[in-house]
């Protein structure tokens, strides 16, 4: 049967994300701990897929989200409008000067090296998006009035506070009665939710959104520490075993819920720089799998699995069927590792070659 996407000409937008935008510090080769200077860029895993579909993809995107006005707010809007997303659903809030009742986020991410982890920092708490509450945005003049094809937030937005989770159902809610596709990120992250009850709370909080999802995305730890699915065979490899464990977890989850698909990434972290990487995606009672890559070499980790999120619904949204999605989402994850910050720097054309196995000989 396959998802049933709203017409283009009927919609304004392609694609609205709701979720934070974080002005990232990079420090480069060095640590967050020793270093002395900081490269910054915007991200967020909401407003990565959004920015990917529009900068990679070439398609109508927005984003929902909401800043404190000030000059770390206005850094971040300068660097969306670099992006082409839309920022006319983003709400300003009064800053009070110092930070007090508001502010904008501040993530720290060093990329790691060889046995050397990835590591990230957070410095957002009280921040303006976190504080949106049901009411503040008005989503039938955005899925009504304007008109979107598709909706996409995740766990990480809903773990901001005890509101955004009401702010995302009342979304998806809004998104159902006009027809757009919702997918949610499950995006579970430790550190978010230990203050507001660990991973049993975020198990009661993704449950209530679930029903109301139509593309699920997550990889094994998602599933098993937001939703309580329990992976049989994951060894941390690719191998045929634990494949098959991960395909019996998604036959149980679109059981108990009424998800139309449901996507992962397969990677195991060999090293900080050294990933095997694939993908597997469950549409209309089949598993498709994209071509596994042994021995990725990674740049910069750090928004690999919103990069595979944009590159699949793409496949969705231009009417290709889930085989092609899920090797479009596959190849443009990887390529988005392989340069810094969160966000794609790369094209569709070098997407295409990449799901046709050309070689990285130089392109001239």
């Amino acid at each position: 049967m396959g998802l049933k996407i709203r017409a283009k000409k009927d919609c304004r937008w392609d694609l609205v994300s709701l979720g934070e935008v974080m002005l990232r510090l990079d420090p480069g080769d060095r640590r967050i701990a020793t270093t002395r200077n900081f490269e910054v860029c915007e991200g967020g895993g909401e407003y990565n897929v959004a920015r990917g579909l529009k900068r990679c993809f070439g398609l109508d995107t927005a984003i929902v989200t909401a800043f404190a006005d000030d000059s770390v707010g206005r850094l971040l809007q300068d660097f969306i409008y670099q992006s082409g997303v839309d920022q006319s659903l983003v709400r300003w809030v009064e800053h009070d000067g110092v930070g007090r009742s508001v502010r904008n986020g501040l993530n720290f991410t060093e990329r790691g090296f060889g046995v050397r982890a990835a590591l990230g920092s957070y410095d957002r708490g009280h921040t303006a998006v976190s504080q949106l509450k049901p009411g503040d945005v008005n989503w039938d003049e955005v899925f009504g009035k304007h008109g979107a094809r598709w909706l996409h937030t995740g766990g990480i937005f809903c773990a901001l506070s005890a509101t955004s989770p009401e702010v995302a159902l009342e979304a998806m809610q809004a998104a159902k009665r006009y027809g757009t596709i919702v997918s949610y990120d499950l995006n579970y992250r430790p550190s978010l939710w230990k203050s507001i009850g660990g991973t049993e709370q975020a198990q009661a909080v993704n449950r209530r959104i679930a029903p109301y999802v139509n593309v699920m995305l997550g990889n094994e730890e998602d599933f098993s520490a937001a939703l309580g699915y329990e992976v049989y065979g994951m060894d941390e490899n690719l191998s045929t075993f634990e494949v098959e464990g991960f395909t019996h977890m998604i036959v149980k989850v679109v059981k108990d819920y009424p998800l139309q698909v449901v996507a992962t990434t397969l990677r195991r972290a060999k090293t900080a720089t050294r990933n095997d990487w694939g993908a597997i995606c469950y549409s209309d009672g089949k598993f498709y799998r994209a071509a596994e890559r042994e021995d990725l070499e990674i740049f910069d980790r750090v928004g690999g699995g919103d990069s595979f999120a944009s590159g699949l619904i793409y496949g969705f949204l231009s009417g290709k069927d889930p085989q092609w999605a899920v090797e479009c989402g596959a190849a443009h994850g990887a390529l988005a590792m392989t340069t810094p910050g969160d966000t794609s720097m790369v094209t569709l054309q070098e997407v295409i070659r990449v799901m046709e196995g050309k070689g990285a000989r130089i392109a001239r």
